[in-house]
């Protein structure tokens, strides 16, 4: 099938790209599994269609307000114990980077009819064409930053690594009580079995192929120079050359084209 729809045809359609059935293909079934794997993995990770923005909520337990307030890790490092505050949430699997966390109450500044943020804007937006969009740029990003220190429920501090599966919230134990809700802005994977149509990105497509064919050439290698029946002589090296070389021009692809540029906090 042309525009595969599941890992069973996204694999025939690699290997009919490969020669297949013309040509025997010496990978076993084990590795093209593995292979596609890969190529999703970092399909999802580095490639802009690989996942989606998507607000999550969560609502404290007891549990995380029992971290919060009376949990601390301790690192041993030599002689000398070093603790920090487990004030973490659990965080899925399939999110890949976190924007920003939002409390569900409004902050003072933001919300407040006398606050310096909502006079400045409501003062400064009648002249919002001519105004200079650095200067408006940088005096928004410090008042969300006082807004942060301040922790009035809006946006929170937070520090987040997706190796970690663990979302660490810098905010005072106050505002983490048991039934306290956050809203976390964020990037979700998207899983294939449910959005069938990543089978048929042709970029996954082309990275599976070369990546398949690399195997090819290197199961090969170790029989390079041997002689079949009719005179054809195995030459692996030479494929797994070509298929190392597109390859590297597809993953400079997919840096140069279809990755989004990194953000702060993405993990």
């Amino acid at each position: 099938m042309a525009q595969p729809t599941s890992k069973a045809e996204l694999k025939e359609y690699c290997l009919r790209r490969l020669g297949r059935p013309v040509l025997e293909i010496n990978v076993d079934d084990d590795q093209i599994d593995d292979l596609i794997d890969d190529a999703i993995q970092l399909f999802n990770e580095r490639h802009y269609n690989g996942t989606e923005k998507v607000f999550l909520k969560h609502q404290f337990t007891a549990d995380d307000e029992t971290r919060f307030t009376s949990s601390n890790e301790t690192l041993t490092i030599g002689t000398t114990d070093w603790e920090t505050r487990n004030n973490y949430i659990p965080i899925p699997d399939h999110i890949t980077g976190i924007s920003k966390v939002f409390g569900i109450k409004g902050s003072n500044i933001r919300s407040n009819l006398f606050g310096l943020e909502y006079q400045l804007f409501l003062n400064d937006l009648y002249q919002f064409g001519s105004v200079d969009i650095l200067s408006y740029y940088m005096t928004k990003s410090y008042l969300e930053t006082l807004d942060m220190v301040l922790n009035n429920g809006n946006f929170i501090p937070y520090r987040f690594n997706q190796r970690q599966d663990r979302l660490y919230i810098d905010t005072t134990t106050k505002f983490v009580k048991e039934g306290a809700y956050v809203i976390i802005d964020c990037w979700r994977v998207l899983d294939p079995t449910s959005y069938t149509q990543v089978y048929n990105d042709p970029f996954l497509k082309r990275y599976c192929t070369s990546l398949i064919k690399r195997q090819w050439g290197q199961n090969l290698i170790k029989f390079q120079g041997a002689q079949l029946p009719g005179g054809i002589t195995l030459n692996g090296r030479q494929i797994y050359e070509d298929a190392v070389t597109e390859l590297k021009e597809i993953e400079a692809e997919i840096a140069s084209t279809y990755e989004i540029p990194p953000l702060d906090m993405i993990g």
